[in-house]
């Protein structure tokens, strides 16, 4: 009987599942017999603007000198991430997008047997890098609304608990965690534990709803805030992120790190965009007046949705699997939350006015209600 590589492979494997990406719109296309340009994708939550132009025009000029390696040590882009933040740049870790951050993390503190702690209804990869480690999820439930119940998340913390994920705001719920609340908990959680910030989607919270985390890496708490260049930047292609962290945990941090984990026309690029307040606010703009449309029209539906503080809305649709499927036959790409335990649920990211109405009038359709959609 000729053995399986299963039997040597690491055992934490092999009940795994992979994250699960939206859909591509190539795939789509192909499969409908479409343009690629007829499909509305609103499954990723991306930027419907597209790159900063300063941005694109960095990448082109990059180009031009794809023969040669990149600054492994990111020095510019460092420079100015830390500048941004009142950091030094010892207190930046780059990474492959932020979701190589948390697998720094995995690489540096978990072994098996350890815990993490996190909500229930959050990033799934928190989950995944911990059982690639051979690490336990505690998964904590959440308050009304699906917020964060960061009591709760502390009563959750054992001698065996090693990290804990704060999202704010929240992926897939776009719900956030109050700046009091964050307090309170940042001031009773165990030294032992590593607190992970996550704010991929901070820039587009209202300065009233937004915390200030990098005051704990000023204050060389065990802290690590991780943002991307994926969202409001719109860089997602390109998979670049950082973490914000006192310099001692960075170090720890960087002994994982593979050589040149961030590409050198990625670096130019977020560099550029960095720059750019201009096209943040107007996609922030866009996002805000895109958001308060889809859930004007999901109340005019009936339909229960999230408030949401991201570029995405959370909204229960019955059966998730099957908007989903009758959506993609009328060219339009969302998200089912079946992967997350939400099967009810769809999230609608945030698109161009004219995808968000395209998307309301097939839902609609899909859920047989009558044609007339809100105005924005």
């Amino acid at each position: 009987m000729t053995s399986s590589l299963w039997q040597n492979a690491n055992s934490q494997l092999r009940d795994l599942v992979s994250y699960e990406p939206g859909k591509p719109i190539e795939d789509l296309a192909r499969e409908l017999g479409l343009a690629p340009g007829d499909i509305v994708k609103l499954a990723s939550n991306e930027n419907p603007l597209g790159p900063s132009p300063k941005a694109v025009a960095a990448m082109r000029e990059s180009l031009e000198r794809a023969n040669f390696y990149p600054d492994g040590g990111g020095y510019y882009l460092r420079e100015a991430v830390a500048a941004r933040h009142g950091l030094a740049r010892e207190n930046v870790i780059l990474g492959n997008g932020s979701n190589e951050i948390i697998e720094f993390l995995g690489h540096a503190f978990l072994r098996p047997g350890d815990e993490v702690v996190t909500s229930a209804h959050a990033f799934a990869v928190y989950p995944l890098m911990a059982q690639l480690f051979g690490a336990k999820t505690v998964l904590v439930p959440e308050r009304p609304g699906f917020v964060q119940d960061l009591d709760a998340t502390l009563a959750a913390i054992t001698p065996r608990t090693r990290q804990v994920f704060i999202a704010s705001p929240n992926n897939p719920t776009g719900t956030i965690v109050s700046p009091a609340a964050i307090e309170q908990f940042m001031a009773r959680v165990p030294a032992h534990v590593v607190v992970a910030f996550d704010e991929a989607y901070y820039e587009f919270l209202d300065p009233a709803d937004a915390p200030d985390t990098v005051r704990y890496v000023l204050e060389g708490r065990n802290v690590i805030v991780m943002r991307t260049f994926s969202k409001i930047q719109g860089l997602a292609n390109l998979r670049i992120g950082y973490g914000l962290g006192p310099a001692e945990l960075i170090d720890i941090l960087g002994k994982t790190r593979q050589p040149f984990n961030a590409n050198g026309i990625a670096q130019a690029g977020a560099l550029a965009s960095l720059g750019d307040t201009e096209h943040q606010a107007r996609t922030k703009a866009v996002t805000d007046e895109g958001r308060a449309f889809l859930q004007k029209n999901f109340a005019a539906l009936g339909r229960e949705f999230v408030p949401s503080h991201a570029n995405f809305v959370l909204v229960h649709v019955g059966s998730g699997r099957a908007v989903f499927e009758a959506l993609l036959r009328r060219g339009i790409i969302i998200r089912a939350m079946d992967s997350y335990g939400l099967p009810e649920w769809v999230r609608v990211s945030v698109g161009t006015m004219e995808q968000n109405r395209r998307c309301v009038e097939a839902l609609r359709k899909v859920l047989g209600a009558a044609p007339d959609i809100e105005s924005r």
